[in-house]
């Protein structure tokens, strides 16, 4: 199937299994991928489509300033080759895409599963500094630094695990690559700004899913705007962080079932 965006962009998805429909936007740092071991589990009574988000398709430009808008109308263009209205998962910077999704188009769905959306509350990801001095590190082909940075400041990972992985880059071919579209996400997210209030106006009925072992922000960020939504509840799941879609597919794929049929998507597996 060949979907146009409205700029005329071809949006690249990944489809299976048959039924009602889950549509899966990932996070940062990766396409689609990751979230394969999630979607065969739910292709078992649903059809899932998972989209690649054009910041992450390494083929096109990238640009801050409207990646998000142009991300929505993707969105747009594949829930219109839908018969009904679906539900929308989204992880980490996908579930912010989630929700301007939700906001611009709450026809195309009945309901949504976010995990962890990175909202700007009080200011930006990090500190004030965190942007352009990842800017600044990419611009010197120091990518491992750029990546560095943001783990520190704007995932608050522990500086240790954060230069750990800043390292990696330079064996990981999937990390050096998708590092710098990672500092692009997240100055999409900072030029965003402030959407807790917009959010509010969403009805769709939402499940936001909180990691135990997730940085403490998240869990804050989650719950201020899961609390600004009126049918909003939140599940916590024990022994996960910000990647239980890769360490406990299984569990990831029964919260959105459970989800999917509750807002009245499917039937229960008897």
């Amino acid at each position: 199937m060949t979907i146009d965006s409205a700029d005329g962009t071809i949006v690249v998805i990944a489809e299976e299994g048959d039924g009602p429909t889950i549509l899966i936007v990932h996070g940062g740092m990766s396409d689609e991928s990751p979230w394969g071991a999630v979607a065969a589990e739910l292709a078992r009574d649903f059809h899932v489509v998972r989209i690649r988000r054009r910041l992450y398709r390494l083929e096109l430009p990238s640009d801050p300033a409207t990646d998000f808008a142009r991300e929505v109308e993707d969105l747009a263009a594949v829930t219109t080759s839908f018969r009904t209205p679906c539900v929308i998962v989204g992880h980490s910077s996908g579930a912010v895409v989630a929700l301007e999704s939700l906001l611009a188009h709450p026809e195309a769905y009945v309901g949504a599963v976010l995990y962890e959306p990175p909202i700007v509350l009080d200011g930006p990801l990090g500190n004030a500094t965190t942007l352009p001095r990842a800017r600044a590190a990419l611009a010197k082909g120091k990518v491992g630094t750029a990546l560095r940075i943001f783990m520190s400041e704007a995932v608050q990972m522990s500086p240790v695990l954060a230069f750990v992985i800043g390292v990696a880059t330079r064996f990981n071919a999937d990390l050096k690559r998708f590092a710098p579209r990672q500092i692009d996400d997240m100055d999409a997210i900072d030029r965003l700004g402030r959407r807790i209030e917009a959010y509010a106006a969403i009805e769709t009925p939402t499940l936001f899913l909180s990691g135990a072992k997730s940085p403490a922000h998240l869990d804050e960020r989650t719950r201020a705007v899961a609390s600004a939504m009126p049918h909003a509840t939140i599940t916590t799941m024990p022994g996960q962080g910000h990647g239980a879609h890769t360490a406990d597919p299984a569990l990831v794929a029964r919260l959105i079932g459970e989800q999917a049929h509750h807002v009245g998507l499917g039937a229960p597996s008897a």
